[in-house]
């Protein structure tokens, strides 16, 4: 009988057992199947946007702790969502498009998991820009809801004057919000965010001089924006000594942020072997230009405002009509008026010496006309919208660099070997002067981000390797640049490797078409993809797309 008893409670056991399981199984929510539909991936792209801004609180983006918490949470449905989506089937173009929306997820993943700007970075917080950027987007981590003062012209409508008073009587706010959300100990960081926040107050002090003194509640919201970003920097000032940990991402974060973000197929260890090859190849040429032009003249700075302005648009007048006479690209009406309107103004030389960019564009107004390949983007990007909505604005960050400032500084030295400055060969001296500088500032980017380098290090480091001494160690532009990169991993290398990778795809397309090669149908087809990753615009553009991230190591 007690056999039996034990029998029986088995068998009701397994079977409530196979209930259960079978009630489990058929409470579980259905697989969804996979979308096919361009049309999913581009409505999930403005829901995305949408998700990824943060959440405002009377005027100020809440970057609190639980907030940021919340936000890496729900991040996975997108994902998950973006995944459910299938791609296979469509033409590469609207493919291009599926890996931009991912690699911007990623980006938002990579800052959550490692980059933390919010609570690592005190520079993140500046919320005022008084001048544009050459690139789609400002360069760097820049915080959701910054103010892009130069959109607002002078003398202020009414309109603009309400906006700003609500948007600039923000920031008091957000910089107490700051105080609470800085927690976490990455010196170099740290210290070179308080000039920057510096700067922030002696421009709102500037903007309050232009636009603000026939305003009162304008002016007074920015004064109190003034005491506000001076009470941070104290507190940023008075913190400083307690913080002495590393700034920079670690070589294998730095990799999957190369690779997934910015879709560069190399990794950090390929990066320095090229950018020493491409240090040493700079300095290499320019011994040898300088013994080829050794007998003729030096190239003498401009002396005068009049001068200024006649060379610069002297310089425009004969770039826009060597690309013309030479068919290197289609041009636009706008081309002309992009460069022209950049040009800035004379500035006499302090202590007998100038910025960097300008000891080379003052002694060749066309040699820096080549990088304003930057201001042809941005009026394309206004005047002739790409059809994809994906890629009508600006990715994320700054998934454009290796595209942007890759052909900016490539169109350098291709114009200089398309006979741009065969009749003043000493300017080709400064196009490998230009070439050293970017390649020995990526090699800090390289060296801060393995933590094998501090920003001072990275700082001297690119002085020393930029030739004739125009890049003080203690001159603005060094710590400026190595400060960015050092907050924008991999942005210090796009320069260069995004030549290298344009050069490359030169390289793929002319064997491709063959007979049928020319550089402006080249040229005209890279503009059309858009300002993108250049392995992206590689498998447009060719059909090609692997190897996109096997660097061959």
């Amino acid at each position: 009988m007690a056999g039996r008893l034990s029998f029986l409670k088995l068998f009701l056991l397994s079977t409530l057992l196979l209930v259960i399981q079978s009630c489990s199984q058929n409470s579980a929510p259905a697989k969804l199947p996979k979308s096919t539909r361009y049309e999913d991936l581009t409505a999930l792209f403005e829901q995305w946007r949408a998700f990824e801004r943060p959440q405002f609180i009377a005027g100020v983006p809440d970057y609190s702790a639980p907030a940021m918490a919340r936000q890496q949470r729900e991040l996975a449905e997108y994902q998950r969502r973006l995944a459910n989506i299938a791609p296979s089937a469509w033409p590469v173009a609207q493919r291009v498009d599926y890996e931009l929306v991912r690699a911007e997820m990623n980006g938002l993943d990579f800052d959550q998991r490692v980059r933390r700007p919010w609570s690592r970075n005190p520079a993140f917080y500046k919320f005022v820009f008084p001048d544009q950027s050459d690139t789609p987007a400002r360069e760097g981590p820049v915080i959701h809801g910054a103010i892009d003062l130069w959109t607002y012209p002078l003398p202020l409508a009414q309109a603009h004057v309400i906006e700003l008073t609500a948007r600039i009587g923000a920031i008091p706010k957000l910089l107490q919000q700051a105080q609470n959300n800085l927690v976490e100990n990455a010196r170099d960081l740290w210290v070179t965010g308080i000039p920057v926040m510096k700067q922030q107050s002696e421009e709102l002090n500037e903007f309050a001089q232009n636009a603000a003194s026939a305003h009162a509640e304008l002016a007074n919201a920015i004064q109190a924006a003034r005491e506000a970003t001076d009470a941070f920097c104290a507190w940023l000032e008075k913190e400083a000594p307690k913080k002495n940990g590393p700034s920079g991402v670690g070589i294998e974060n730095y990799n999957w942020y190369l690779q997934h973000v910015h879709l560069v197929p190399y990794t950090w260890q390929d990066l320095v072997t090229i950018m020493h090859r491409e240090l040493a190849r700079a300095h290499a040429a320019l011994r040898l230009e300088e013994h080829r032009n050794r007998k003729l003249p030096k190239l003498e700075p401009i002396a005068n405002a009049q001068e200024f302005d006649r060379r610069m648009n002297a310089a425009v007048t004969e770039y826009m009509a060597f690309l013309n006479e030479q068919e290197i690209v289609s041009l636009r009406d706008y081309m002309d008026h992009a460069l022209r309107e950049r040009l800035g103004k004379f500035s006499p030389a302090q202590n007998g010496r100038r910025a960097f960019f300008h000891e080379v564009n003052y002694r060749d107004a066309v040699v820096m006309r080549t990088h304003g390949y930057h201001w042809f983007d941005l009026a394309r990007m206004q005047r002739e919208p790409h059809a994809s909505p994906i890629r009508r604005g600006p990715s994320l960050y700054n998934i454009f660099d290796s595209r942007a400032e890759g052909l900016a500084t490539g169109m350098e030295e291709m114009m200089m070997h398309a006979g741009l400055f065969d009749q003043r060969p000493q300017a080709r001296e400064l196009i490998w002067i230009m070439l050293a500088q970017r390649a020995a500032r990526a090699l800090g980017d390289l060296n801060m981000h393995a933590n094998r380098a501090t920003i001072d290090e990275a700082s001297k480091f690119a002085s020393e390797w930029t030739p004739r001494g125009w890049l003080p160690v203690d001159s603005d532009l060094v710590r400026f640049e190595q400060h960015l990169y050092l907050e924008q991993p991999t942005y210090g290398t796009s320069y260069v490797i995004g030549k290298i990778q344009i050069e490359q795809l030169l390289m793929e397309r002319s064997a491709q078409l063959g007979e049928q090669f020319t550089l402006k149908r080249f040229m005209d087809e890279l503009n059309a993809a858009g300002v993108i990753p250049v392995s992206l615009i590689r498998w447009e553009m060719t059909g090609n797309a692997a190897p996109l991230f096997d660097s061959g190591s």
